[in-house]
């Protein structure tokens, strides 16, 4: 089972996206059987091997084991990821092309490349997975509280010179590092606001915190 399953298919996505179906792909995480899975969702187990037979046409269950139980077959079933994401190539004739959008300070670019990411990582991932090889990648990811705004601009600029000496450190793109076995990598660095956190969303410790200092 994968962590993460990037869908391309657009009839995979459309059949992930019904509500049964996401819900039964969440409970199929370990395996379980048409009569246990019923239970658990609280349907017919005709109805479940109905929404069943559909999610494992598009390759999103997947047969574990049968099992003899007098008469009847047992078909020992699991979703054949942790969790699914769509990728733009679901919605080939609409999806986002950073091309579009060349300009480092665009909201929309930034999606665009979001979005391509999430394509080639998919592809990326399959692959790896199908050779039997780990995929090397890497990632930061963080919060940066700035004052002002020019602190804000002060940080990309000083951001995009290091990166910029970083490239022109590494970098080989000669015909001899290719011919010796060089692989080109995606890179890519991004800044945006963090989303605001609601009071409900806020952890037990934030709120146990506010509550003390309410009384302080």
């Amino acid at each position: 089972m994968l962590d993460i399953e990037v869908i391309e298919d657009p009839a995979a996505a459309e059949v992930s996206l019904d509500p049964i179906r996401t819900r039964i792909l969440q409970e199929l995480v370990d395996a379980a059987t048409a009569t246990q899975l019923a239970a658990k969702v609280g349907l017919p187990r005709q109805k479940v091997n109905y929404h069943l037979k559909a999610l494992e046409r598009h390759g999103l269950v997947e047969l574990v084991e049968e099992r003899r139980k007098g008469n009847v077959t047992e078909r020992v079933v699991r979703a054949t990821a942790a969790s699914y994401l769509i990728s733009p190539v679901a919605l080939a004739s609409v999806a986002p092309d950073p091309r579009r959008f060349a300009d480092r300070f665009s909201a929309f670019w930034l999606l665009a490349l979001a979005s391509r990411t999430v394509q080639e990582m998919g592809k990326l991932i399959s692959g790896a997975a199908a050779a039997r090889k780990k995929l090397a990648s890497f990632a930061i990811d963080g919060e940066i509280t700035f004052r002002s705004a020019a602190d804000r601009a002060a940080f990309a600029e000083e951001l995009g010179v290091a990166v910029t000496r970083l490239v022109d450190k590494y970098h080989d793109g000669g015909a001899a590092a290719a011919a010796g076995g060089a692989r080109k990598h995606r890179l890519v660095v991004v800044l945006h606001p963090a989303l605001k956190t609601s009071s409900v969303e806020k952890t037990s410790s934030e709120q146990t915190a506010e509550k003390e200092q309410g009384n302080d």
